[in-house]
This record gives C-alpha cells, sequence and structure tokens, in this order.
C-alpha cells in the first residue's frame, strides 16, 4: 500500500502525518486505529478498498508506528484538529470517518468540530465519555493474555507470544504505549468534558459495539450513542472490543451500509 507523509501546520506548529491508502478510487473513508496501533486496522483497510469502492487512508496517530509526536500534541481534541486539517490538506470531502476504542474518541471530536467534508461517522467500541457504574477498564498493568480476555470475543485465536518480538518491535510497541498513555490524559481514556461537545454532532453517527467487549461495556456503548443527536445504534453479537479485527467479515457490510446510506447523495452532487 503506497504511505504518504503530510506536513501539516496548526496555530501551535507544524505535524508530520504518515497516512497508509487502500484503494485509488471510490467512497472515501479516514480508518482511525486504537491503543494497539495501526495494525488492528490496517488489514481491514486493505478488505473494505478490496471489496468495494472505497479509498480508505488510515493515518498513524503521531508517536505511534515509529512516528514523531510533537511536544505540543498531548490530547485527543487536538488531534481531531490534526485530522481535520488533513481532510482539508487533501481536499476530501464526504468521508466516512471510523474510529475503533480510542481512535472512535478521535473519530468524535473530529465530528464535534462540525465542518462540511464528514458524511457519516462510525464508532466502534469508542472511549472518550465518563458512564457511572459502567468504567472503562484499566488495560496498562494487563498482561497480554489477559488483555485478550478482555478485548475478544474468542480470545484463544488472538494468542501471540510477547518473546517472539524483535527488539525493533518492542520498541515501537513501547513508543505506541508511551503515546496512548499522553493521548489518554489524566483521566484514563475519559474526558469529562466530551459529552457537551458530541451533543453539537450532526453528522450522521452510527454507534457499533461489540457484545463481548469487556474493555467497555455494552452499556457504555449506549449511552455514548444517547449522548450524540440521532445516533444509532448497533449491537454486533459475537465480537468483542475490535470488531475490524475479530469479525471483519461482519463489520464490513455494517460499515458500508451506513457509509452508503448517509453519504451517496453528497458524493453524487
Amino acid at each position: 500500500m503506497p504511505s504518504t507523509t503530510h506536513t501539516l501546520t496548526l496555530d501551535q506548529d507544524t505535524v508530520d502525518v504518515t497516512v497508509e491508502t487502500y484503494g485509488e478510487q471510490g467512497r472515501p473513508f479516514l480508518l482511525l486505529h486504537g491503543g494497539g496501533g495501526p495494525a488492528t486496522v490496517t488489514p481491514f483497510a486493505a478488505r473494505l478498498a478490496a471489496e468495494r469502492p472505497a479509498r480508505v487512508l488510515t493515518p498513524l496517530h503521531p508517536g505511534f508506528g515509529g512516528t514523531a509526536r510533537p511536544a505540543w500534541l498531548t490530547d485527543v481534541r487536538t488531534l481531531a484538529r490534526v485530522y481535520a486539517r488533513l481532510l482539508d490538506t487533501l481536499d476530501l470531502r464526504d468521508v466516512t470517518v471510523v474510529g475503533n476504542s480510542i481512535g472512535g474518541w478521535i473519530a468524535a471530536e473530529l465530528a464535534a468540530l462540525g465542518g462540511d467534508r464528514i458524511g457519516a461517522v462510525v464508532l466502534a467500541n469508542a472511549v472518550g465519555i465518563e458512564v457511572p457504574g459502567h468504567p472503562i477498564a484499566d488495560t496498562y498493568p494487563l498482561t497480554p493474555p489477559e488483555l485478550a480476555r478482555l478485548s475478544f470475543h474468542d480470545p484463544s485465536k488472538f494468542r501471540f507470544d510477547p518473546a517472539a518480538l524483535t527488539d525493533a518491535q518492542r520498541a515501537v510497541a513501547a513508543a505506541n504505549r508511551e503515546a496512548l498513555q499522553v493521548y489518554a490524559g489524566p483521566h484514563d481514556m475519559a474526558d469529562p468534558t466530551l459529552p457537551e461537545r458530541v451533543a453539537r454532532i450532526t453528522s450522521p453517527t452510527l454507534v457499533a459495539w461489540g457484545e463481548s467487549d469487556q474493555v467497555v461495556d455494552a452499556e457504555y456503548g449506549r449511552a455514548y450513542a444517547r449522548a450524540i443527536p440521532g445516533a444509532e445504534f448497533r449491537l454486533l453479537p459475537g465480537t468483542g472490543h475490535l470488531p475490524q479485527a475479530e469479525t471483519p467479515e461482519e463489520f464490513l457490510p455494517v460499515v458500508w451500509e451506513f457509509a452508503e446510506a448517509h453519504t451517496g447523495a453528497a458524493q453524487e452532487a
């Protein structure tokens, strides 16, 4: 897949954003990865571009995947502004923004900024809000098997041996973790002020939730949908926190059909 780096200018300074692109033409998608890094979304991006007329862009959040994060880029709200500038720079319109986990939080913040470039939003097992009685699991101290048990409907399919990682891979994983902790902020994957912003979202929004997610449960997802005017909620059976990775064959038509239903008219115009 082609990879390009775009130097974007914000009020604070410039930032380089690396973007991998799948598909040369078709309906545009911006696919935002979660704390597991770009590998959690790139197979889905490739599949979406191969099975549908889609052009899928998967940026690496600065600090992930061996990329640099400028010192001033320390929170999700600012990262959302980076991606708003990316859409402007690429002159993309009628974009379907899909975000998973903290990528869903970024997608929600991006949608809350408004503008006419976003056609639809899909939040897959997103974090970012606080829901009394439904806390976000503290995943930082967990071992990979423990995290897999919370994240997947069938964790046996996602086993890996950390000892098999190369030194370079360990360094990237450590940098990913550090970047995640910076973006997640002092409230551990949530911002108490986020509900007041998502209440301003006007883009058609689907909140899709893996039924077996134990990182953020389905009631948390339903609360997320209630916080966004007109948002739809879709429970996804047989999958957990990463539906794009665990059950892509079921998740892909959900994403495509929502995008097609809500962005077709603008694209044809």
